[in-house]
């Protein structure tokens, strides 16, 4: 039976592994599809950054009450797999609580620790719950959150619940077993959460108690690879992109918006100053600005997957406040949704920019900067943004009007407004002659 019972157990691990290596390909495949950007400098300051924000969740903390139940249930994932490191050995070595006999006294501090963050993990949970479904928080409200982007948060909640209660469960069931000294049940001391749960675990008979335990212990396995599965697909891949997102953040200051090198050249070739051969390859079709996903870079693609859909960018967006379309969290998943679309090679005849996102979206930002300094991952919505910009201004000629007189102005006048260089100062003569 133990035979029987490791074999399975090793096609529950290998299934789910297989699948998830083959989703990770595809996500790494799509985020390659975007164009070469060079994040590999000051790679001191980059380490500081993700272990500040990814590790640190620095700016979590900016909502002290949200940040420290986010912070339970991200210790608590990080925590608790230790024991889960135990469920595999046991169940590849046909075991049951291999490290007990070995760790002694500590294994019940270890394990009391555990069921503490197992219970933190829980009541976190129920009140997220609580906040999206009942008090509905208004950016878990907005019109992007309809549907799938809904469910898929709830979903999340409930397997991280269902998963602890597992826990709790088949530890109080172990308690009971030990104390009936039934073979194969190690003394463990006594687990002061799961203790609640042995005044009924008692009713039971031996053999009832025994597939409770062993169907907690079963279940939580299951539901752990599921999750690691499911969490591909989902918005809470952040919990493992976060980290290398941090790392090849923008460390640039907010305000400083990149040149765009072929204009660049462009303008030190008509200065005459030297310029470098273009790194594009002949056969490379030139476009300014970005109509597709695939026209911006890998870092915007990696940041279309690692997007928490948290909405504290389009809460913090002066647009999105005074009544415009644009949401910085919808440009982040629209950009998403249509990398993935091109993954599949779905959607040939559609484009990022009209098919998902609008020009008045994009016509709405005002370059503020206040999506990107409110993501606890830093990510940055404005990036694609002006990319889109770009296009629509420089391939299209199809910004607003008025937008368009500007820019004339600027390439003629080097400035706004519609009057020669040379008569800029006329003001100033004005005054000089007025104190005369």
């Amino acid at each position: 039976m133990t035979l029987i019972s490791q074999i399975i157990f090793v096609i529950v691990l290998a299934v789910p592994t297989y699948l998830i290596v083959k989703r990770i390909r595809q996500i790494r495949a799509n985020i390659l599809r975007g164009k070469a950007l060079d994040r590999n400098d000051n790679s001191s300051q980059r380490w500081k950054t993700m272990l500040l924000i990814a590790f640190g969740q620095k700016k979590m903390f900016k909502k002290p009450i949200p940040a420290f139940l986010h912070l339970l249930i991200y210790v608590g994932f990080l925590v608790i797999n230790l024991e889960v490191l135990e469920f595999v050995i046991d169940g590849l070595l046909g075991t049951h609580r291999v490290f007990a006999p070995y760790l002694g006294s500590f294994y019940n501090v270890a394990m009391n620790f555990f069921e503490f963050l197992a219970l933190g993990v829980l009541v976190s949970c129920v009140i997220f719950l609580i906040r999206r479904n009942v008090v509905k928080v208004p950016r878990f409200t907005m019109p992007e959150m309809k549907g799938w982007p809904a469910m898929d948060g709830n979903l999340i909640l409930i397997i991280e619940i269902t998963l602890m209660m597992a826990i709790l469960k088949m530890n109080a069931a172990d308690q009971v077993l030990q104390a009936r000294e039934v073979a194969g049940y190690h003394e463990t001391g006594k687990l002061w959460i799961s203790s609640a749960l042995v005044p009924i675990m008692e009713m039971f008979d031996t053999s009832l108690l025994i597939l409770t335990e062993r169907g907690a212990w079963w279940f939580h396995i299951v539901g752990i690879m599921a999750f690691a599965l499911y969490v591909t697909y989902s918005k809470h891949l952040h919990i493992f992109l976060a980290f290398p997102n941090t790392y090849y953040s923008n460390l640039n200051p907010k305000g400083k918006i990149n040149n765009m090198d072929a204009v660049t050249t462009e303008v030190k070739s008509m200065l005459g100053m030297p310029v470098e051969a273009p790194a594009a390859s002949p056969d490379e079709i030139g476009r300014f600005g970005a109509k597709d996903a695939t026209d911006l870079s890998w870092k915007s693609l990696m940041e279309s997957y690692t997007c928490t859909e948290c909405g504290r960018c389009t809460s913090e967006c002066p647009a999105n406040l005074t009544g415009k379309t644009l949401s910085p969290r919808k440009i982040m998943m629209d950009t998403r949704d249509r990398i993935e679309e091109i993954g599949k090679g779905e959607g040939t005849e559609k484009s990022l920019l009209g098919d998902y996102i609008t020009k008045e979206e994009i016509n709405a930002c005002t370059s503020c900067n206040a999506c990107t300094e409110a993501c606890p991952i830093n990510i940055d919505p404005l990036g694609i943004i002006l990319e889109m910009k770009r296009y629509v201004a420089m391939e299209e000629s199809g910004s607003p009007a008025s937008w368009n007189a500007m820019f004339a102005n600027i390439e003629t006048n080097f400035a706004p407004w519609k009057f020669a260089p040379s008569d800029r100062f006329n003001w100033a003569d004005d005054l000089k002659n007025d104190k005369k």
